[in-house]
């Protein structure tokens, strides 16, 4: 996306989304405010499923009194209390399961909408001039499909991680009085499993980043495609774009069954050490009653209620471990999203704005101030706005002449704050431009570029922008005042399509030269290159349409169109260092 066209995006869909810097602030503060509290329910649920699973000791306790009172003669008597016992928890658990299974559900949730509101308020506080700014179809990728497996992370994944830390340990204590013996053939199989799991986790991370990497790439050149498929067709690079695809595709196919390789490798590796451990108990408790060893307790030889105790427990020793090893491809998945997530979050260029707490409008007549500008795309790249001066008075008109690549655009970003400078003020009816005033101070400005957007629906919604205090009757004068009254029949109202399809690129200048003319606020109006690539007589259309549209208003004119140039009141021509100089 240009600068110009990212600038159009800004400035004109403000009304329409609803997001401008200081709500997007004020959304970062109050989920900061709210951080703690998700805090405390995302770590309930793993707590309630940690209880749940622990309540299995005690079943097996009472099952293995029971079967030992049945081997002795017991009557029913001596069953029905250990029977009752091993019911009551077990509806417990199956109560606790369900709840514990939707609190980390609802707790994911609400932290992945956390995520993506604020990796979203970031986005609408990138500088268009921010040379770093993602891609559409990479943005939209990560934030509405990437962004999902966060929720199986933190759903399943870290609910597991617990139990598989926490269960096991108890389960060791209470095997450890009755025999030590199988509590060392547990102790030594079970750290087998996370040191072989956490190696095969690194290549699984791995692995998930180049498959969501190559998913938002895809995405990105797939969007790029369409948005430029006129152009493709008129260059006969259909096939061409055709095979790339199918390339990506592929690759994407790759990288999709290298996770799934692993996400099956790391269950085999579970059952395996799992499976040896509660062999290897079974095979002791199994000698140890038959009267064949006799070591491993701390007296006596194992009872039949102890061996069985044991033989229950040892299985879901392992339960948890095999839960973690089942969702492990989810931290992989879970954790690359987080951090194309934060990758998205990051911005070397905001716009200024952000903390109009209290609006500071400006009174008077506008001006324009300019005074040792300096701006860099980036630390340590050269300067492309260096030390500009410039001062513009009430209602005059001013056209930034200059080569391309001499900063025109630059200028007008820095002059609506959609960019911070290095150095130097910007001064609007001599209130300097800052965060605290900048979304106030825009509100006198409007903003015209080389492609204005064209919103899919009626030419009234295009005009009014969701704007209050817009009727027909205003949209109509509008139209009227850049002669589109005759373009836009009442057949013709609903055909207006996305991205202006079905206009003529003056037509669509024109429609955005309405949009301003219904704003009563904007005295000031920055236009960026309004004739380029029109032919002479839709140029001249458009400039009249502008230059009555200015009567009495600031206007700024970054243009390299003589004709346009000359119908204005002043030059400012910009050299290779864009220093202001008057014609």
């Amino acid at each position: 996306m240009s600068a110009s066209s990212a600038s159009d995006g800004i400035m004109e869909r403000r009304e329409v989304l609803g997001t401008s810097a200081s709500e997007g602030a004020e959304a970062l503060q109050i989920m900061s405010h709210q951080s703690a509290g998700r805090g405390a329910a995302a770590s309930l649920a793993p707590a309630i499923l940690c209880l749940s699973s622990l309540l299995w000791i005690g079943q097996a306790a009472m099952l293995a009194i029971g079967v030992g009172a049945i081997s002795q003669g017991g009557g029913v008597a001596e069953v029905t209390n250990p029977a009752l016992l091993v019911v009551g928890p077990g509806i417990l658990r199956a109560f606790l399961d369900a709840a514990g299974g939707r609190l980390a559900f609802r707790a994911a949730r609400r932290e992945l909408s956390m995520h993506r509101a604020a990796a979203t308020a970031v986005l609408a506080g990138r500088s268009p001039l921010d040379s770093g700014r993602p891609a559409s179809g990479l943005a939209a990728s990560v934030l509405g499909e990437q962004a999902e497996a966060i929720v199986p992370y933190l759903a399943r994944f870290r609910p597991a991680r617990m139990k598989a830390t926490v269960v096991p340990l108890v389960m060791l204590v209470c095997i450890l009085p009755i025999s030590w013996v199988a509590a060392l053939i547990l102790t030594f199989c079970a750290p087998l499993i996370p040191i072989f799991m956490a190696l095969i986790g690194w290549r699984a991370k791995a692995a998930s980043e180049k498959q969501l990497a190559e998913m938002g790439g895809i995405n990105a050149f797939l969007l790029d495609r369409l948005r430029g498929l006129a152009t493709i067709r008129a260059l006969d690079a259909v096939d061409t774009t055709a095979m790339r695809l199918r390339a990506d595709a592929d690759s994407l196919r790759i990288r999709t069954m290298a996770v799934l390789k692993i996400a099956f490798l790391s269950s085999a590796v579970l059952e395996f050490f799992a499976a040896l451990g509660v062999a290897a108990t079974a095979v002791y408790v199994g000698f140890s009653l038959l009267g064949s060893i006799d070591i491993g307790t701390w007296e006596g030889r194992l009872t039949l209620s102890q061996g069985l105790f044991i033989l229950l427990l040892a299985p879901a020793f392992f339960e948890p471990l095999r839960e973690l090893s089942a969702v492990w491809h989810d931290r992989a998945g879970g954790e690359a999203a987080l951090a194309a997530l934060k990758a998205l979050a990051s911005s070397q260029q905001t716009i200024l704005g952000g903390s109009d707490a209290k609006p500071v409008l400006s009174v008077g007549p506008a001006s324009m101030e300019i005074e040792g500008l300096v701006f860099r795309h980036a630390p340590g790249r050269k300067a492309v706005i260096d030390h500009l001066d410039l001062s513009i008075a009430p209602g005059e008109h001013v056209a930034l002449w200059g080569a391309s690549g001499s900063g025109k655009t630059t200028i007008l970003s820095l002059m609506a704050g959609l960019a911070r400078s290095e150095a130097g003020v910007v001064r609007i009816a001599g209130i300097p431009l800052r965060d605290d005033n900048a979304d106030s101070l825009r509100r006198r400005m409007a903003w015209i570029g080389q492609a204005p957007h064209v919103f899919a629906g009626s030419v009234m919604r295009n005009v009014a922008l969701g704007r209050k205090g817009i009727d027909g009757t205003a949209v109509a004068r509008a139209l009227d005042g850049v002669a589109l009254d005759k373009v836009f029949t009442p057949e013709r109202v609903a055909t207006v399509g996305e991205g202006g399809l079905g206009l003529s690129g003056g037509e669509a200048l024109r429609l955005a030269l309405a949009r301003m003319m219904v704003d009563e606020h904007a005295d000031i109006i920055l236009a960026d290159e309004p004739t380029a690539h029109l032919d002479a007589e839709t140029a001249s259309a458009v400039t009249d349409a502008l230059l009555a549209l200015a009567k009495g208003r600031i206007l700024i004119v970054a243009t390299h169109d003589p004709v346009l140039a000359g119908r204005l009141g002043r030059i400012v021509r910009l050299d290779a260092q864009s220093q202001g100089v008057a014609a």
